[in-house]
């Protein structure tokens, strides 16, 4: 533990990991501008996503709502501006993390292409909490007159390489790793989905997009008949 504490002392002196912070409370700021608008003005968010999509089900029930559509815009705006305040720039991450984790559950359950993007943002947040760990952490551990660690020999631009060069390894893993996480998509559109029908079960691919965007079924029921039609063909 003294050495991990060593190694966020040094990190938060470091420049490059300051400003990494900055960089990651402004594109926060920045994702929620737009959906927040969006909101308050009424309009249906993701307006190019088809009504049939799995994740257009919810954007048109969601708009429904009301004034409730309306306070998650003025929420989502007044997270925006705590973001970019640095004296509160701790409780905009707070309150961001507790929609962000929300939002990527959602898109995972509903097979969202921009589900990559989202694991970003809950990645960018989750650093921004632990940057803000020393303030964080009196919610959660009763505080104690201790010194705080000095580091023997510091890891210097180590530091920097390892942790920079591990944001790239996990973000390629992200990447791969969700190309492979589901077997079939509903995608952003139709053409979409019918174009990974090229390859594996073309036919059950087919049945599944003629589900999803022809009659507007749950994605469970469309995978279950994409599950039935695939295994039909088999011997």
């Amino acid at each position: 533990m003294l050495k991990l504490r060593a190694i966020y002392n040094e990190a938060r002196a470091d420049k490059w990991f300051q400003r990494f912070a900055v960089f990651c409370r402004i594109v926060l700021a920045i994702s929620f501008l737009p959906t927040s608008i969006v909101k308050i003005m009424g309009q249906r968010f993701a307006e190019g996503l088809p009504h049939n999509n799995p994740l257009g089900h919810y954007f048109d029930a969601l708009l429904l709502t009301g004034y409730y559509y309306t306070f998650i815009g003025i929420a989502q705006l007044t997270i925006t501006i705590l973001l970019l305040i640095p004296r509160t720039a701790l409780l905009g991450a707070i309150a961001y993390f507790t929609m962000i984790i929300n939002i990527t559950v959602l898109t995972y359950a509903t097979r969202f292409d921009g589900t990559r993007l989202i694991t970003f943002m809950l990645l960018a947040c989750l650093y921004l909490l632990i940057w803000d760990y020393d303030r964080l952490k009196h919610l959660f551990i009763k505080p104690t007159e201790t010194t705080a660690p000095v580091i023997a020999q510091p890891l210097g631009k180590k530091l920097r390489v390892y942790f920079f060069g591990g944001c790239i390894a996990l973000i390629t893993l992200i990447i791969a790793g969700t190309f492979y996480i589901y077997e079939i998509m509903p995608g952003n559109s139709e053409e979409e989905c019918r174009n990974q029908c090229g390859s594996k079960n073309p036919n059950a691919c087919q049945v599944f997009c003629d589900c999803i965007y022809k009659q507007g079924m749950p994605l469970d029921t469309a995978l279950a008949i994409f599950n039935r039609t695939k295994n039909l063909r088999k011997p």
